[in-house]
Formats: C-alpha cells, sequence, structure tokens
C-alpha cells in the first residue's frame, strides 16, 4: 500500500518522494520514448565506448552501451511519468544506452496482468506488488528467469550489489530468485537504520476543522463519531461542495486497505488497534479480534448517522486525489505519502488548511497503535521476462540500477543539472530542492530524480544523500517515528496461485470484498452481525483451515529465514 529522504532521516520518508509522483493518475496506457536528442547522445556514447568483458568487479553495464530500447511493465494504473522527458533518464540513457517504453494499465490492473499471462508473452520488465497472486504466476509458469542464473552467466557484478539478506528471501523451493526488491529493509537495515524508519500508515484531519472544533480525541469509539458529527455541523460544506467526514482508500475486490484488504495480510485499522499477528507462536485470526469488529460496527454507525458519504464507497484514487486538492475530507485513514502533492498544494494556499497526522483509532487501552514499518519484502519486485530481447543487457541493467551509482543517478540525477557537491556534500541544487518541495508533478517531469523511477530504489541507501523534510510532509512523517515496527516475518504467507489453498484464499478474500461494504451499510447492529457470521460460515466452507495451516507453516519458515539472515 508500495508504500525515503533525509540525510539522517528516515526510510520510509521515501514513500514520500515515490508516493508523490503517484499522485497523478494516467487514464491511457503511457508508452514513452526518449527525445531524439537523449537518443542521439545515446548512439554517440555507444560509439565510444569500450567494450570490457563483464566481470564479478566490474560493473557489467559499460561493456556494452549501445542503444536499446526494453519495455517495462508497471503494474500501478496511476503512474504518470515518461522515459526520456526529464533529466535524469535522458542521462541514464545517455549513460547506458537504454532506453525504457514504460507500460502502465489504463483500467484495472489485475485484468492487464492476467490478459498478459494468459497470452503467454510479457514485456522485457515486469514490476508489481510482492503480495500480487501474479507474481506465483509468472514464476511457476516459468515465464520469468531466474536472476542468480542470469548473474551467472551474464553479469556476476550483479551478485557483488545485490543483498544477500534480499536475495535470500526471495529464493524459492527451486534454490532460484525471481524478483528483486525496492524499499526493502532486513534486520540488518533495522539496526543500522531503524531509529529513523517510519511508516506511511497516519490518521489524517484536516488542520483548521480539527481545532475549530476543540481538538478532540477521537481514539475512542464515542470521540471519534462526535468528532465527525461536530465537523460535518460546523463545515457542512467546502467551497460550496458538500464536506466528507471520513476518507478511506478506495475499496476494491478484496476490501479496503484502511479497514481490511483480504488480500493482504493486515489492515491499517487493525495495526492502530495494535492488534496482534500471533499469540505464543501461533499466528492469531486479526479479523475476528472483538475490538476490531467493534470498531468496524462503529463505522456502520457512523453510515447510520449520515457521516459516511456515498463517494467513499465508489470513488477511485483519481476522483480522491481531487477532492484531497479541493480539501473536501475532515479526516482520513490513509497513507500519507498518497495524498502528499495535494498536501503540499493545500499548504501553499493556506497552511492552516493541510492533513495532519493525529491520534486516531485505539484499542478500549489506548495503547500505541504497531504502525506498518519497512520490511524485507519491500513494496515492489521487478521480474525479467523470458521473452526479453537480451538476456546480457537485462541483467546488467538491473545491476545498474540496485547498485549505489545506478541508485544515486536515480536520486540525484546528473551532477551539474539537478545536484552538486555543496560545503563538501552531493545535495540537490536549491532551486531544484525548491521545486521538488513546491511543486513535485513539474519536478518529476524537469528533473525526474528524487526516485521519481523508483522501480529499484533503495530507501536506505538515499539516506546520504536525500535533504531533510520540510512540511508539509514533516509532520505525518514525524508523528509515525517510535509507532513502526517491522512485520517481515507475517509477508508473503497469503497462499495464492491454483493450489487448494491458493483457491480457498481467493474465494475468502473475494467473499470479504462483497461483505465489507454491506457491513458498513447495514441499517441495524443486528443485521452487521448476520451478514459477519455469514462470512465466517462462507470462509470456513471455502477451506479457512487450510489457508490457516498453510500460513502457520509460512510464518515459522519466514520467522527462521529472518533469523537466519540475522546471524
Amino acid at each position: 500500500m508500495r508504500k525515503p529522504r533525509k540525510s539522517l532521516m528516515t526510510l520510509l520518508a521515501l514513500f514520500t518522494a515515490f508516493s508523490i509522483t503517484a499522485c497523478t493518475t494516467d487514464k491511457e496506457t503511457n508508452s514513452s520514448t526518449t527525445s531524439p536528442e537523449a537518443t542521439k547522445a545515446a548512439e554517440t556514447a555507444a560509439a565510444h565506448s569500450a567494450a570490457p568483458v563483464a566481470n564479478a568487479n566490474d560493473p557489467g553495464w559499460k561493456s556494452d552501451t549501445k542503444p536499446i530500447t526494453f519495455d517495462w511493465y508497471l503494474n500501478f494504473s496511476w503512474f504518470p511519468n515518461k522515459w526520456g522527458v526529464d533529466a535524469t533518464s535522458q542521462y541514464i540513457t545517455k549513460k547506458t544506452g537504454v532506453n525504457i517504453n514504460f507500460i502502465v494499465p489504463a483500467g484495472n490492473e489485475n485484468e492487464k496482468l492476467n490478459t498478459m499471462i494468459a497470452s503467454g508473452k510479457l514485456p522485457d520488465f515486469i514490476t508489481l506488488g510482492w503480495y500480487e497472486d501474479a507474481v506465483k504466476k509468472m514464476i511457476e509458469g516459468n515465464m520469468v528467469l531466474p536472476l542468480n542464473e542470469l548473474a551467472k552467466q551474464y553479469d556476476p557484478y550483479f551478485i557483488k550489489v545485490a543483498d544477500p539478506a534480499k536475495t535470500s528471501w526471495y529464493t524459492q523451493k527451486d534454490g532460484n530468485f525471481y524478483g528483486y526488491p525496492n524499499a526493502s529493509s532486513s534486520s540488518e537495515d533495522y539496526k543500522k537504520y531503524g531509529q529513523n524508519f517510519v511508516s506511511n500508515q497516519t490518521f489524517l484531519v484536516r488542520k483548521d476543522m480539527y481545532e475549530a472544533i476543540g481538538k478532540p480525541d477521537m481514539r475512542t469509539q464515542e470521540g471519534f463519531l462526535n468528532a465527525l458529527k461536530a465537523a460535518k455541523e460546523k463545515f457542512p460544506d467546502v467551497n460550496g461542495q458538500p464536506l466528507i467526514p471520513l476518507g478511506l482508500h478506495e475499496f476494491g475486490d478484496l476490501g479496503n486497505s484502511s479497514l481490511l484488504d483480504a488480500g493482504q495480510n493486515g489492515s491499517m485499522l487493525q495495526n492502530f488497534l495494535a492488534i496482534p499477528y500471533e499469540k505464543d507462536n501461533k499466528l492469531y485470526d486479526r479479523s475476528t479480534d472483538p475490538e476490531f469488529v467493534s470498531w468496524l460496527k462503529t463505522f456502520r454507525k457512523a453510515n447510520e448517522m449520515g457521516l459516511l458519504a456515498k463517494d467513499i464507497f465508489i470513488d477511485k484514487r483519481p476522483q480522491m486525489e481531487e477532492k484531497i486538492a479541493q480539501g473536501r475530507y475532515f479526516a482520513m485513514l490513509y497513507q500519507r505519502s498518497d495524498l502528499a502533492n495535494q498536501n503540499i498544494s493545500l499548504y501553499q494556499k493556506d497552511p492552516n488548511k493541510v492533513y495532519i497526522a493525529v491520534d486516531g483509532p485505539a484499542n478500549a487501552a489506548k495503547s500505541p497503535p504497531t504502525l506498518a514499518g519497512p520490511g524485507i519484502s519491500g513494496w515492489t519486485v521487478t521480474l525479467i521476462s523470458k521473452d526479453v530481447k537480451d538476456k546480457a543487457r537485462a541483467i546488467k541493467f538491473l545491476s545498474y540500477l540496485i547498485s549505489e551509482e545506478g541508485n544515486k543517478d536515480l536520486y540525484l540525477g546528473e551532477k551539474g543539472v539537478s545536484y552538486d557537491t555543496i560545503n563538501g556534500k552531493d545535495q540537490f541544487k536549491p532551486e531544484v530542492l525548491d521545486l521538488m518541495n513546491k511543486d513535485r508533478a513539474a519536478f518529476d517531469k524537469k528533473y525526474g530524480s528524487s526516485y521519481t523511477f523508483w522501480m529499484l530504489m533503495d530507501t536506505n541507501m538515499n539516506l546520504q544523500w536525500a535533504p531533510p523534510s520540510v512540511e508539509p510532509i514533516k509532520q505525518p512523517e514525524e508523528w509515525t517515528k517510535g509507532k513502526s515496527k517491522s512485520f517481515s516475518q507475517y509477508d508473503n504467507i497469503v497462499p495464492t496461485g491454483t493450489s487448494e489453498e491458493g483457491i480457498a484464499n481467493t474465494k475468502i478474500a473475494q467473499a470479504w470484498g462483497k461483505t465489507l461494504p454491506k457491513l458498513l451499510l447495514a441499517k441495524t447492529d443486528a443485521e452487521f452481525d448476520q451478514l459477519f457470521d455469514k462470512y465466517q460460515k462462507d470462509r470456513q466452507a471455502a477451506g479457512l483451515d487450510k489457508v490457516k495451516a498453510y500460513q502457520q507453516k509460512e510464518f515459522e519458515s519466514n520467522t527462521k529465514k529472518i533469523a537466519a539472515s540475522a546471524k
């Protein structure tokens, strides 16, 4: 929910940087080509380049810088940027010879990806969430290549720059690993950088409205409902449009990540309620926890009181971004980075009308939230298709992207253009940093640095170059410090694919996706109970016991993996 900045800042702050990029939507498939100038420069560079044999100590990409274009599929319909428009991607193409044609779904990501998988042919590179069912489908269908084998054959330098904790984590039962993550943090990373780690999960309110109603305590169910009611009464409309008292992430086929998305192992609400993942080394069924169910009933009550606008059940991200930019939500259980761009715009118009993080829903004991911090799985994984047009160039380019050199290029861009050595430190030029903080979309198009292209970003590596956060990014980010936890041991335990437990889990997840809106729209608690009980029976009938046994086994395996990598 994917999902790094500061020299001494924190890791997931980067999610600000990359998700800000995510804040604009593109309804059409993005297909990009480099500018004529960049292509010509790449050809010139290739003509004058030497071609040493790749070896374990020398970056493999240097052995071949002839122009080549790779097709790269991103399973994120909101990604708006094109390679070759900005200075950073032009610089990387000039340097490596590699141009990228991004392919982005125009609508439903799963439909697009499943169609490609069914066709049996994939683009050269594929980037998607590590949690997606399609990852397993592509690996089991022999549609993607083992990165370790590609490295061994074409670019041993990959093994030198790859993080062994990450490659070990993604190694399959056949001994190969097929994907490499971005924004990933191992146990070792937690030792080095943990004190700076933050979470993307926040409960946000519009500052002026929250202060106008007396900064109420929204941790209790009664306080939560009273605050929503008071905001609606005091601010019935915003610039002629009805106030939306509460905003959530968009509803999908498997639920809602603010409340519970059954396709993911956990939810923001459950983390705010500090519901444990395990008890006595056994996975705990968080979805039936009494505190969680009680808060779901509070959301139902909010709807009964007219505090859940119809918009939240039907709006997709583009519509939500438009309404955030208008300041129409009072409160939001939402990832802070997903509204960062709009929040910057609001801040520039009036610093009092921005969204700030405050204490949100809590359990009866008012325990501090346990928010998801960076984990070993990261946010996305990038794979290389068996149909890739040039295996050697593909793995060499991947090696470059995950290396410190590649990450520095992607973060700072070209020296003299977007950054310089100032006071002995490589950092953004003042005018570049100013644009980044004021207009991220314009920054992306002009400079394309600060991980505009985040597919292989290392959110720990970038701490050495990242500037300190500024408002309005800083406050929500800082609020999560000390509340962020690693939940790596619970990653990748959701069964997928065509196995018995995979099929069972899909049925259960889809049943939850249909049930959740009905629970919130139920007219009474009694109706809620009937719907919830039916869902429990349906998931039991679908094969819940098989799913639980699978998850317990994977959880225990993960625990051993993490312990081994920490030695």
